[in-house]
């Protein structure tokens, strides 16, 4: 059986959802940015609007922001949604919050490549972001282990500049068994296929690739589901 590949995506609004999300109601995740929303009580009415019309739902931080940490973690406990984007030192607190409440949802780790393939940085957090110390994939893959994360959100992977360093932390991530990989930053439909092949090469189960503006139609501002089509007929 081969890898499982899902499609992190943006709408414009509820009609744009439902339009790109029909077309696999199973594989097109849905983004919910918080930073978008001047309160959580909107951003919660927007996510529990996406999911009562069978969407699967990503709340996430926007543009990688870690001080919408708390709120993401918070929007995600009144909504419960089947995805979460959450910097690395705040994944295991929202793991812990969702765990009693939900139990098939996905809570990824933010983890951004270093200098060197084979390093990356876990400093992703509102505070920790201001030292930036590289530490192994291992170490990094292993210290997620400890708290029961399931997936590995690597960011930014500048589209198809750092493969090497994708290759690397799915390897190791894969070795801690865990199987979930969220390759992100500067993919489009031009580079996806290399990117999600270095996942699956090195043994991740479920390949979550973060697609985000370069789907939207600059006129619209709307996904175009065309792209949708494309990238649910690729293989691996």
């Amino acid at each position: 059986m081969g890898a499982k590949i899902l499609f992190n995506v943006l709408a414009k609004d509820l009609e744009n959802a439902k339009a790109i999300s029909r077309l696999d109601t199973k594989r097109i995740l849905v983004g919910v940015m918080v930073k978008n929303f001047k309160t959580d009580d909107e951003a919660i009415m927007r996510v529990k609007e996406y999911m009562s019309h069978g969407i699967l739902t990503s709340v996430g931080l926007g543009a990688g922001d870690p001080a919408m940490w708390k709120r993401v973690a918070d929007v995600s406990v009144a909504t419960l949604p089947y995805h979460i984007n959450q910097v690395f030192p705040a994944a295991g607190y929202t793991l812990g919050r969702l765990q009693d409440k939900a139990s098939d949802f996905i809570v990824n780790s933010l983890v951004e490549p270093a200098d060197e393939p084979g390093k990356v940085y876990i400093s992703t957090g509102e505070v920790s972001q201001h030292k930036k110390e590289p530490i192994s994939c291992e170490l990094a893959a292993k210290l997620m282990k400890d708290v029961g994360l399931n997936s590995v959100k690597f960011f930014p992977i500048e589209g198809s500049k750092k493969l090497d360093h994708v290759r690397a932390m799915a390897k190791a991530a894969v070795n801690e068994g865990i199987q979930i990989f969220e390759p992100t930053g500067g993919i489009d439909m031009d580079n996806v296929h290399e990117i999600v092949k270095v996942c699956v090469e090195e043994g991740a189960e479920i390949v979550i690739p973060h697609l985000y503006t370069s789907l939207v139609d600059k006129i619209s501002g709307e996904t175009d589901p065309v792209f949708i089509e494309a990238l649910l007929k690729m293989s691996w």
